[in-house]
């Protein structure tokens, strides 16, 4: 059976629509519970739909959806049909390029634009701009063309992409050999109390909402994650700080933040739109919703981003400016923190 099911996957009857591995610690669950916690919109109705089909896979054997899902199981799902992100429609969205040669380009990304298609965004993504404005892009391993990396779509700034097969494969290895730079400024809530520090524990999928990642202690439930944090100026209730990644897990900076108690000002995935430090004050709370207004996203921008070259050896290191929308959000709590400072502990 699982020859037969390999050989249909190698003529292209069926396409790979998700594909998970349970962790170390996974205790058995039912397969379409599984699915539940993992797979955004999804309901119990069509994974069982699924099931039925001969659409999912427990270590490439067709399973129903009580079928119990094991410590170290890799969970697939395939379909006759390829998914919708895979279907790379070239579109003109104007590309912000800062550097390009014959190798690689690197594109100061603003704010909103989701970097890949996916679930709820299959256009007008980065890769869909990619694919207009460049020819015979190489795939990264994940089947997406020309990205070495990637950042959430909120954040903005630097990110850097191949070329040529070459480029890809010399690129990809610094960033999993994290011999990479990438620094990061962030506005976080409180004061954070050491100038500097690093934060390190596994990150995983959040064990309840499954559009979280979190932070854990042992290996079972995630990746290896080191961020090292350095603070850039103290504005009573914020701080405004440097994160410098030595990995590169999704969510990464925004997770350990939180996880030392300084969530990401306005993130609203991770709590960060409430107030969550502060008074009472009527006055206060409209200062916080207008800076929510003229931030309208998590407070993240990917500063600098240093790589050696492919061809030529050269360490590039790239920087760009703070956007406008947190500049001015800092700017504004520089004059609320100097008023109001005899309140501020």
């Amino acid at each position: 059976m699982k020859d037969d099911i390999n050989l249909e996957i190698e003529e292209g009857n069926l396409f790979e629509h998700y594909s998970f591995e349970a962790g170390k610690g996974q205790a058995p669950l039912r397969v379409d519970k599984f699915l539940m916690n993992l797979v955004e919109n999804a309901t119990r109705n069509k994974i069982q739909k699924a099931a039925e089909n001969g659409n999912i896979f427990i270590n490439d054997v067709p399973v129903k959806s009580n079928a119990k899902v094991k410590a170290n199981d890799v969970v697939r799902v395939l379909m006759e049909q390829p998914p919708f992100e895979n279907i790379i429609i070239p579109e003109n969205i104007p590309l912000n390029i800062v550097y390009e040669d014959d190798q690689l380009l690197v594109i100061n990304k603003p704010a909103g634009l989701v970097v890949h298609p996916g679930h709820g965004n299959y256009t007008g993504t980065l890769v869909n701009a990619l694919a207009y404005h460049f020819d015979n892009l190489p795939l990264n391993s994940s089947e997406r063309p020309g990205l070495v990396h990637r950042i959430d779509k909120d954040t903005s700034g630097l990110l850097v992409c191949a070329k040529t097969e070459f480029a890809m494969s010399y690129l990809a290895k610094q960033f999993e050999e994290k011999t990479s730079e990438r620094e990061y400024i962030a506005i976080v809530w409180g004061n954070v109390e050491e100038d500097e520090g690093t934060i390190e524990s596994y990150i995983g999928r959040h064990l309840k909402d499954r559009m979280q990642m979190a932070s854990f202690d042992d290996e079972a439930h995630g990746k290896w994650a080191v961020t090292h944090y350095k603070v850039i100026e103290r504005l009573g209730y914020v701080t405004v700080v440097s994160c410098k990644l030595e990995t590169g897990r999704t969510h990464q900076i925004r997770v350990h933040m939180k996880s030392i108690g300084h969530t990401l000002f306005n993130d609203e995935r991770y709590g960060g739109n409430l107030i969550l430090k502060g008074t009472t004050f009527t006055k206060y709370k409209q200062f916080i919703d207008n800076c929510f207004k003229t931030l309208p996203r998590q407070a993240l921008h990917a500063k600098t981003l240093g790589f050696e070259h492919p061809i030529t050896k050269e360490f590039m290191r790239f920087d760009s400016d703070i956007p406008e929308d947190m500049v001015s959000v800092i700017e504004k709590w520089r004059i609320y923190a100097k008023s109001q400072s005899e309140y501020i502990d």
